[in-house]
């Protein structure tokens, strides 16, 4: 592959609303820290997200959460970006929040996701969102959370609605509240079974299924790390691509539904990820992967 010549509309394209974003999106959680917590370069993490949009990306996922001590993501977001393309579309999540020296706060009660949504609005200068994701703790009902941001879509504040970090049963009850564009999970090769029911009951509904982590696996913000499986090391050294090329591609595989949100602040990274949305894998290699998921799932 020769990542030069290839963009993100390579992966194809699917519909989070009535919004039509390429599969390959990116994820910016990781512009604001390096992996050992020390904050980022800012100019940097500016030039990564204006040569994405220069790869065709047009979907970035985001939160307002996302800050380290010196940077903030939706404020380098802004920075580089504003004013947006039209075709961009911009993905948060509420719920979760921090305080000013980075600790997490308990999970906002339904009252309190209308400060942090136009905390999010703010932030990116905007006067809607377009996709906000309620990310989930635990089984429990979200009925009551999810009814609330429903009330600030019919207000217009936000275009459309999805859920993070969820379960089967929560896109039953958000579905009955209000329609879900998305389900964005953690997910990839060697998932538990039950992450893979979900990611084929959301194509079988025409809901977006949204990875994070997809390359990371265990290593989560951190990054990859550890020794990597012997069948994806073969494919890649065979295909002449990276482990994480082979990852993002079999993930973006799995059904036209799937998105795929990797993150980075170096700008190699940021081409290659792109890359792996024209790779095809073949059937033998994604037997091999299959494999490998369901043994380690």
């Amino acid at each position: 592959m020769t990542s030069e010549t290839i963009t993100a509309a390579d992966a194809g394209s699917w519909t989070l609303g009535d919004r039509t974003v390429h599969r390959l999106g990116f994820g910016a959680m990781r512009l604001t820290h390096q992996a050992d917590g020390s904050p980022s370069d800012r100019d940097r993490a500016i030039s990564v997200l204006r040569r994405a949009m220069e790869l065709g990306v047009n979907h970035i996922d985001t939160a307002a959460f996302y800050f380290s001590p010196l940077r903030s993501a939706n404020e380098l977001i802004n920075t580089a970006l504003a004013p947006y393309p039209e075709d961009l579309v911009i993905t948060t999540k509420v719920g979760p929040g921090k305080d000013l020296a980075g600790e997490w706060l308990p999970l906002a009660r339904p009252e309190q996701l209308r400060g942090q949504v136009e905390e999010n609005l703010r932030q990116l200068g905007r006067d809607h969102l377009d996709v906000v994701n309620l990310r989930v703790h635990g089984p429990e009902s979200i009925a009551e959370r999810f009814g609330a941001l429903a009330e600030l879509r019919a207000a217009g504040l936000i275009r459309h609605l999805g859920i993070s970090n969820v379960r089967a049963h929560h896109l039953a009850e958000a579905q009955a509240i209000a329609p879900v564009v998305c389900v964005q999970n953690q997910y990839g090769l060697g998932a538990p079974a039950r992450q893979d029911d979900l990611l084929r009951l959301c194509g079988a509904q025409g809901v977006a299924f949204v990875p994070f982590f997809a390359i990371a696996g265990a290593g989560k913000e951190s990054g990859a790390g550890g020794a990597e499986d012997t069948e994806v090391v073969a494919i890649a050294t065979a295909r002449g691509v990276s482990t994480a090329q082979v990852r993002l591609a079999w993930t973006l595989q799995l059904g036209p539904h799937v998105l795929a949100i990797p993150g980075t602040g170096n700008p190699e990274h940021l081409a290659a990820n792109i890359a792996a949305g024209s790779l095809r894998l073949t059937d033998d290699e994604l037997a091999r992967l299959a494999a490998v998921h369901q043994g380690s799932g």
